[in-house]
């Protein structure tokens, strides 16, 4: 089984490649979001074995990787709450995301969306976010919270633990078929 040290340091690795790349047809992230799931990580079934101690390792590194980096996060909760996200109000407000009214815990949240809300200064729930770049830790579907057009980015892991490991980038779309330029 993965230590909680090994997790940590296999996301501060992976969100560090994922938010410092450098591609001139992506954009800059400024919001990342965040799918978790730690049933997955540790080798259960997703949703069925969860793992306060390995959320609050991801929500920990990641939060500050991206702080460092300047990048907002928004972490997804599970199904049970409609795939709700955790955010810090500021960050919310600057995009003009409405809250909803729930706290997520490790039950119907998830582990890591709950450790977020912990963590966050002044958390707050909202339904949906459109952001730049995301990473989805055990197949959790963060899909639906990335900006058009997605692009997917392979990192020098795969996994962490048991868990497969998605990320992906966004960039504007290309319109205007073949006498288009885009530079």
């Amino acid at each position: 089984m993965i230590s909680i040290a090994e997790i940590e340091f296999r996301v501060r690795t992976l969100v560090n490649e994922l938010l410092s790349l450098e591609k001139d047809d992506l954009y800059k992230p400024s919001l990342l979001v965040v799918g978790c799931s730690t049933s997955e990580i540790t080798g259960g079934t997703i949703g069925k074995a969860i793992n306060p101690a390995a959320g609050a390792a991801v929500a920990e590194a990641i939060m500050d990787v991206a702080g460092a980096l300047s990048v907002d996060v928004a972490f997804q909760c599970c199904e049970h709450l409609n795939r709700a996200l955790v955010i810090d109000a500021p960050a919310a407000g600057r995009r003009g995301y409405d809250s909803v009214c729930v706290v997520p815990y490790p039950e119907a949240g998830g582990s890591c969306a709950s450790a977020a809300y912990k963590l966050f200064k002044d958390p707050i729930v909202v339904e949906s976010v459109r952001a730049d770049a995301g990473i989805d830790i055990g197949q959790t579907l963060i899909g639906m919270h990335l900006r058009p057009v997605a692009v997917p980015i392979r990192l020098s892991l795969d996994m962490i633990g048991m868990a497969k490991l998605t990320a992906a980038r966004s960039r504007p779309k290309l319109i205007g078929g073949a006498r288009a330029k885009y530079e």
